[in-house]
């Protein structure tokens, strides 16, 4: 058998093969890397007022970006007992473009513990769902579905096979309306604390590898592990001059870590999608001859 080439880009696996003090140091190399590749991003969609869609496209790039930050922490604070199970996962959705919206998607939310972030992933990850006031429409993954049709222009089709030109010639926001995205708020945070170092990397992994989150833990769990990694940091003066109070509140919304979450996609029968159309039709059929 010939030995596949590991020569070029896309070989983020090569941290599954490194001890854990290698990998911690390469990590802490790559992350002030892919931030100011993610704020690049946003800064020159900044500029671009009168090409709402191409500013719109280097949004979402910065999203992406951001979002890998988030996943390669993910891979920071998941205990050591179990990383070696699931690094080689986590090092997948590093390419993975929906487990990157996904990571994205998720920073503001505020699920009451892991299984229901987990209830709330499992909604974004369907390929198909059904839409429309009385289920009428059988709709794609929304989040892949604008972040390509951003991107290409491209033949699409509906339920029935007809074929159309996709475009998002309308429906642009201005630019300069636009606000930051929350993943890269969050890991600007994280920069400003002092994280993105060799030290803070460790500490980060010392303070969040004494609790699995599985199912029942939530926010008050990752609040305390917050506090007391702020505090570890504080005391070995990681945090830049640029610190603030605001960055310190923002890190407090890290979300619940995912280490232990299925984020590929899920196919969706399409008999089950028209079961549920017809449902949602006799249900709304039903609500209203009731008056």
């Amino acid at each position: 058998m010939t030995k596949k080439l590991e020569i070029g880009l896309r070989q983020a696996r090569l941290l599954c093969r490194m001890t854990a003090v290698e990998r911690l140091a390469f990590i802490a190399e790559g992350l002030p890397i892919i931030l100011a590749s993610a704020q690049g991003f946003w800064e020159a969609s900044r500029q671009l007022s009168d090409r709402p869609r191409e500013a719109e496209v280097l949004e979402g790039l910065a999203t992406e970006e951001a979002a890998k930050i988030l996943i390669l922490m993910d891979a920071v604070r998941c205990p050591p007992k179990i990383l070696p199970s699931k690094l080689g996962k986590i090092v997948r959705w590093f390419y993975d473009h929906l487990a990157r919206l996904i990571y994205a998607k998720a920073v503001p939310w505020y699920p009451v513990n892991v299984a229901q972030l987990r209830d709330y992933v499992a909604s974004e990850r369907k390929a198909h769902y059904v839409d429309g006031p009385v289920g009428e429409f059988i709709m794609p993954n929304w989040s892949l579905y604008q972040r390509e049709s951003q991107l290409y222009v491209d033949i699409q089709s509906d339920e029935d096979g007809k074929p159309y030109w996709s475009t998002r010639a309308v429906g642009y926001v201005n630019p300069s309306l636009s606000v930051e995205p929350p993943a890269l708020w969050l890991t600007e945070a994280m920069e400003a604390l002092g994280l993105f170092t060799v030290q803070g990397l460790t500490t980060t992994a010392e303070v969040w590898g004494q609790v699995e989150f599985t199912e029942k833990e939530g926010p008050e769990d990752a609040e305390r592990l917050t506090r007391q990694l702020i505090g570890r940091l504080v005391e070995l003066g990681l945090p830049s001059d640029s610190a603030t109070q605001a960055h310190v509140n923002t890190f407090y919304r890290w979300q619940l870590p995912m280490y232990n979450f299925d984020l590929s996609i899920i196919d969706v029968p399409l008999d089950e999608l028209k079961a549920e159309q017809e449902a949602l039709f006799w249900s709304e059929v039903g609500d209203a001859g009731t008056y």
